[in-house]
């Protein structure tokens, strides 16, 4: 009888690796979607992953967990209960109540713009920025952007994938990256 591997001992990039699909010419000609699903429908590697976040939120010292909409949400909202904080929905543009906090900027077909509820946030809160994939850098950079203007450090962003090709890592200057998984 051959032994079944224990899922907890398969380091975590590895975990992401298995669930992540890629979905080329998607949603245009030219592009790779990397399709999360998969992943946040096996609950031992979600939960893998989650922990991940957690040991960051707690290594850097963390008080409160944000999430990029949306992809972000499904990894940063389950991480900032477990690590017994609060979380904070980065939105687009148009899907919160006011009053909100807004950073415009640019992305290489245009504009595009990020909002936070301005009742949720604390000033001073060390904040842990959490999405699925860092690619080009734009968006995260301006959701630290818009988190240090109202008032917050944000202390690391964590994302599940880096393409590393895209160097989204420049945009961010010297805010640390956490990767669970880089990909060339």
């Amino acid at each position: 009888m051959t032994p079944t591997p224990d899922p907890g001992a398969e380091p975590v990039s590895a975990v992401v690796a298995a669930g992540i699909r890629d979905v080329p010419d998607f949603p245009q000609p030219g592009v790779v979607f990397k399709d999360i699903t998969p992943l946040l429908a096996d609950p031992v590697a979600l939960g893998r992953v989650t922990a991940a976040v957690v040991e960051v939120a707690q290594r850097v010292g963390a008080t409160v967990v944000a999430g990029i909409e949306a992809r972000g949400f499904m990894l940063a909202a389950p991480a900032a209960e477990r690590a017994g904080l609060g979380f904070w929905p980065v939105r687009k543009a148009g899907k919160l109540p006011p009053p909100v906090l807004r950073r415009d900027y640019a992305l290489e077909y245009g504009t595009a713009a990020l909002e936070l509820a301005a009742t949720a946030v604390r000033p001073g809160e060390r904040v842990l920025l959490v999405d699925d994939v860092l690619a080009t850098g734009g968006t995260a950079r301006a959701a630290c952007e818009l988190l240090e203007e109202a008032g917050t450090e944000v202390v690391a962003l964590v994302v599940l994938l880096e393409l590393a090709s895209l160097g989204g890592r420049a945009p961010l200057g010297d805010r640390p990256v956490v990767a669970l998984r880089t990909e060339p």
